[in-house]
């Protein structure tokens, strides 16, 4: 075991575990990881929860309980991630404390069938924010076209929220200007802005993955040496763009009235490829200010043989936007990848949510107690 993990905490890379489930809150295991391998906040998606609520007897209890009530089975599956997020919130809440309510958050998305319609994901936002009632929680909404309106008008409101599944530069943009757009409703309507906080989560390794399947099929020297290194330089120039919007005269209006910014948070930063160093999107991300939320494998391969060398962002734009410049010349159109990225990402969540409602609603029937 190496110090990795705490470089790169010192470095101000916030470490968030990019899992939950009941059996890791109940075993003491969140707690040891908060504990041990400097984990402050934690991040969850339905397939998380698909997996989680599908795999032993964890849940078993409540269900059954849900069933006596003959509850439907949308309101048993929110009734159970709620209260794992609102149990892992409260573990995490002395980080929460500690921090200035920075960090020791947890994140809960709304329903991904909701992603391209404005007012559900803002309803449903409130309502998931109500239910878990804790300081500590980050609602999660999809930087869809449908989402950025939600994303203002739900920050607009005092609610803090972790804006999911962004791809491009050009969105990423987008949501940076609809977190400045909700900070300015919420300080119009009076609310105290040091209490809203946000995240923009940046995908990662799901870009390396399909320029890297379009430059195997484009084949040559030049496709290969491009390749595993797209999904960095797209999020390098993420942060470059973070950089330039909050050290403009929008934001400093903002800080004036002790708002916080937007950090941006890495992403799908398991790697894919076996090809490409597990640390990859880990080691060469290491920038102030930022979230990195890891699948617990990546964790663990951090703790053991991490390279955390200091910033390795800084200074690398030039690079950065020559092998983006590369592809596209090579034949790869980054506009069509970034969008298909997207739709996938919204289909895959909509699927794992689909699956979690047939799955749950399966355990509800076999735990129903019998009639009579």
């Amino acid at each position: 075991m190496t110090d990795a993990l705490k470089r790169l905490s010192d470095e101000g890379v916030a470490i968030w575990l990019d899992d939950l489930s009941r059996t890791r809150i109940t075993s003491g295991n969140l707690a040891e990881l908060i504990d041990q391998s400097h984990v402050v906040g934690v991040t969850t998606n339905p397939s998380i929860f698909q997996k989680a609520i599908s795999q032993g007897h964890g849940y078993d209890q409540q269900l059954t309980d849900l069933a006596t009530r003959k509850v439907t089975v949308d309101e048993a599956i929110r009734m159970i991630t709620t209260a794992d997020v609102r149990d892992a919130a409260d573990i995490l809440r002395p980080v929460f404390d500690a921090t200035g309510g920075q960090d020791g958050r947890v994140s809960i998305e709304v329903d991904p069938r909701l992603a391209h319609h404005t007012a559900p994901t803002v309803a449903e936002a409130k309502q998931l924010a109500w239910l878990v009632d804790r300081p500590n929680t980050l609602i999660k909404i999809p930087a869809t076209k449908a989402g950025l309106p939600a994303i203002t008008e739900v920050i607009g409101k005092g609610i803090s929220v972790n804006v999911t599944l962004i791809f491009s530069l050009e969105r990423y943009r987008e949501v940076m200007d609809a977190y400045l757009a909700g900070l300015e409703k919420a300080k119009a309507a009076g609310l105290d802005l040091s209490k809203i906080h946000s995240v923009a989560s940046f995908f990662v390794s799901r870009v390396d993955t399909e320029i890297d399947k379009r430059l195997d099929a484009i084949g040559g020297d030049a496709a290969k040496a491009a390749k595993g290194k797209s999904a960095l330089a797209n999020a390098r120039l993420a942060y470059e763009a973070y950089e330039e919007v909050f050290a403009g005269d929008r934001w400093a209006a903002l800080d004036k009235v002790r708002a916080n910014k937007q950090r941006p948070l890495w992403a799908s930063t398991g790697v894919k490829d076996p090809a490409l160093k597990d640390t990859l999107y880990v080691d060469e991300l290491v920038a102030p200010n930022t979230v990195n939320t890891m699948p617990e494998a990546t964790l663990d391969a951090v703790a053991d043989h991490g390279e955390i060398t200091g910033n390795t962002v800084g200074g690398s734009y030039d690079r950065a936007r020559a092998d983006l410049d590369a592809i596209k010349e090579l034949g790869v159109a980054y506009d069509d990848v970034v969008q298909l990225l997207e739709d996938e990402g919204v289909e895959k969540f909509e699927a794992a949510w689909i699956d979690l409602l047939n799955s749950t609603e399966a355990e509800l029937k076999r735990l129903a107690p019998s009639e009579g």
